[in-house]
């Protein structure tokens, strides 16, 4: 379904949502919504009564952010100075005190747990000193819903950092998402005109362009796969790989069970445009069985621990050329397969 155009988001699905949210409080008496979130957090199942209870908090969630949006707006002068570095930073702790509001009620009603693990005793993307001396560039594993929602809150209220994120452009549906990170430094990537650049060379100027002047406090982030993971479009993409010629990159990917041959576009674009910043590969386990909506239905309520771990690497020890790169960045993602092998939860463990 082709995206809504601006005009149609702001003044219509963003007013629809906040209403909706009004209108969810006004017709659910306090009991009711009280009771739903008790039966969502005792022990057992209870599948239908959890879910519910998170559609109706997403709802009034997004309500509310886009409330706090309006009023850093006027606050502004009306988006005179939305732009400003004050107001930049504004977001931003809006943005990490929304994500914690939200990851708390998953903590609590599908018993979600997110553990970092990496480097040392914490994860890559946690151990620099606070503040932080580097900028980042995030590589990130695709795989089951919500782990870019996972990555940026660990990124902002736990390593510290203001991120930039590559995302598609679909993701402009929700309303809060659409007017927060359309206000940072962010790009959504559509899909590719039929005339005009190559899809590749499109997204390398468009990603290239985010990453110029990072600064240390700053993380950028991106999934080089693509799209979420899935074993048909991991298969195109080898297909894909060996009509191209490179079939020893295919033969490379085949070996890969648990992650998509990377693209590498995006991902040298930014090591181009930042050459000063560190590279952190970020791999997960624990959404990993969840790749449909009959499948997340089947997985809720959660009760589940996602464990990320990072691994981080200077930027002195990325490689100069392209080919190395390529061979380089291959080899970090035969180390996330590897690790999600032996990490991924069992099925008797589940």
């Amino acid at each position: 379904m082709p995206l809504p155009p601006l005009p149609v988001r702001r003044l219509v699905l963003a007013p629809a949502v906040v209403l909706l949210g009004f209108v969810l409080l006004s017709i659910l008496p306090l009991w009711l919504l009280i009771t739903l979130a008790a039966m969502s957090m005792v022990p057992g199942r209870l599948r239908l009564p959890r879910v519910l209870w998170m559609m109706i908090f997403y709802i009034l969630w997004d309500a509310a952010a886009l409330l706090a949006l309006l009023g850093l707006w006027i606050a502004s002068g009306f988006g005179w100075r939305i732009r400003s570095p004050g107001f930049q930073r504004a977001h931003y702790a809006l943005a990490g005190a929304f994500l914690r509001v939200l990851f708390n009620q998953a903590r609590w009603v599908l018993r979600l747990r997110i553990r970092t693990v990496g480097d040392g005793s914490s994860a890559g993307f946690l151990r620099d000193p606070n503040p932080p001396e580097r900028p980042l560039i995030v590589a990130c594993r695709h795989a089951g819903p919500g782990d870019s929602f996972i990555l940026v809150h660990t990124l902002i209220n736990r390593a510290h950092r203001e991120t930039r994120i590559v995302l598609k452009d679909t993701l402009q549906w929700d309303p809060a998402i659409d007017v927060m990170l359309n206000r940072l430094p962010n790009r959504f990537i559509a899909p590719a005109p039929p005339t005009g650049p190559a899809p590749a060379d499109r997204l390398a100027d468009q990603v290239g362009q985010l990453a110029r002047g990072l600064d240390g406090d700053d993380a950028f982030v991106i999934f080089p796969e693509g799209g979420n993971f899935t074993p048909d479009r991991r298969l195109r993409r080898i297909d894909r790989l060996r009509e191209d010629g490179a079939s020893a990159l295919a033969d490379r990917a085949s070996a890969m069970r648990n992650v998509m041959a990377p693209r590498t576009g995006g991902l040298f674009a930014a090591l181009d445009a930042a050459p000063h910043a560190d590279v952190v590969f970020v791999g997960h386990t624990g959404l990993d069985r969840m790749l449909t909506v009959a499948d997340i239905w089947r997985e809720l309520p959660m009760d589940k621990q996602i464990v990320m771990h990072g691994w981080h690497v200077r930027a002195e020890d990325v490689p100069p050329t392209d080919q190395a790169r390529r061979r380089w960045l291959y080899d970090w993602f035969a180390t996330i397969d590897d690790w999600i092998e032996e990490n991924r939860p069992r099925e008797d463990a589940v």
